[in-house]
């Protein structure tokens, strides 16, 4: 069934004469309803606020539910008799940080940004309302494991879908002029796992494309902020075992060009990434074998530390990264062990390349 929909500059209304099926969670809704239009307002997100605006959009006085929102950014892909609507709002930027590092930031600051792709879902069949809560649970399901799965920077994830909407819409089974029963109507009859597949495999390219239209991507830097590492931190306590004060401002303007150098070095930015995904494996317990508390035995940090000392300036930094690893000075002693590691090793290899300079 083809459905139309409107575009105004204070909202989107997707409309199907014959009405829809609806099972939402927007702000004007009943969970389960049959309406004609399916509205998307600017709005404040209370009920009084978005049904008034959703009344001037529907002019021809059809039944709806509404959602506000604060962006009418969106997109749609269609794949047969399925089509999903993303809505995309968002506070975040990627901004240059040098000529070859980036990081995403935003003005509203972490605290108050954030990152919503919401989902109109519409399956062109005739389905019964058992079978629409079950794809609102698919659809919503499928959005946390793929955003779990893409493993983003942890400020990020808690600016994520936190006020994200969700409506799954189909066709109403016809009826012969009275009300329609929609317990005891006739629905069309469907293989659901094949439906399930589909609309999973559909939502994890809508969330993929989403990221790409927004132009988010995230990078080392936005993984150092995610374990609260500044760049300035690193300078300081790579300085820290130096005892000359009257080079010292010189070495900090070099230490600060040299671990931004060493920071687009792609076996540096990996060994580094392999540090933080082993950290967060380990203190969450998610390898069986292998407990945390049993590090008497456990030198592959050690291991990585070296090897990012070694990436950046050979067998000279394996030698002081010693000293670094050993007295972990400045942030490096707040850090858990393989991040203190790997950056005892960053900055070891950085000193050790300015002073072979």
């Amino acid at each position: 069934m083809k459905i139309g929909v409107i575009e105004k500059d204070y909202g989107i209304c997707i409309n199907n004469p014959k009405h829809f099926l609806a099972f939402s969670d927007f702000t004007v809704s009943d969970g389960i309803d049959i309406v004609e239009n399916v509205n998307v307002v600017k709005a404040r997100a209370d009920f009084k606020s978005t049904a008034k605006k959703a009344e001037v959009f529907n002019q021809s006085q059809g039944s709806y539910i509404a959602q506000a929102t604060e962006s009418l950014d969106y997109f749609e892909n269609t794949y047969g008799d399925l089509t999903i609507f993303t809505f995309m709002a968002n506070d975040v930027v990627v901004e240059e940080f040098t000529n070859n590092l980036k990081v995403a930031n935003s003005p509203k600051g972490f605290l108050d940004a954030r990152i919503n792709l919401s989902n109109i879902v519409y399956i062109d069949k005739v389905l019964s309302p058992k079978v629409l809560l079950k794809i609102f649970k698919t659809v919503t399901n499928i959005k946390a494991k793929t955003l779990a799965h893409m493993a983003l920077p942890i400020h990020i994830q808690n600016i994520l879908n936190d006020d994200d909407f969700l409506a799954v819409l189909c066709n109403v089974p016809e009826s012969d002029g009275e009300s329609l029963d929609i317990n005891n109507a006739q629905y069309d009859e469907i293989d659901f796992e094949e439906i399930k597949i589909q609309i999973e495999e559909a939502i994890e390219i809508s969330i993929e494309d989403a990221f790409r239209k927004l132009d988010l991507t995230f990078g080392i830097l936005d993984y150092l902020v995610a374990e609260g590492i500044l760049i300035g931190d690193l300078i300081e306590a790579g300085l820290e075992l130096v005892d000359d004060a009257e080079v010292y401002d010189d070495l900090k303007q070099k230490m600060e060009v040299q671990i931004l150098k060493s920071l687009t070095d792609i076996n540096v930015i990996t060994l580094i990434v392999a540090a933080m995904r082993t950290e967060h494996d380990l203190a969450g317990d998610h390898i069986r074998e292998i407990s945390i508390d049993d590090s008497n035995h456990l030198y592959a940090d050690e291991v990585l530390g070296l090897a990012v000392s070694n990436q950046i300036a050979g067998t000279k930094a394996t030698l002081n990264f010693r000293r670094y690893y050993e007295a972990k000075p400045g942030i490096i002693y707040g850090l858990p062990p393989f991040l203190d590691d790997v950056f005892a090793g960053l900055i070891a290899g950085c000193v050790s390349k300015i002073f072979e300079e």
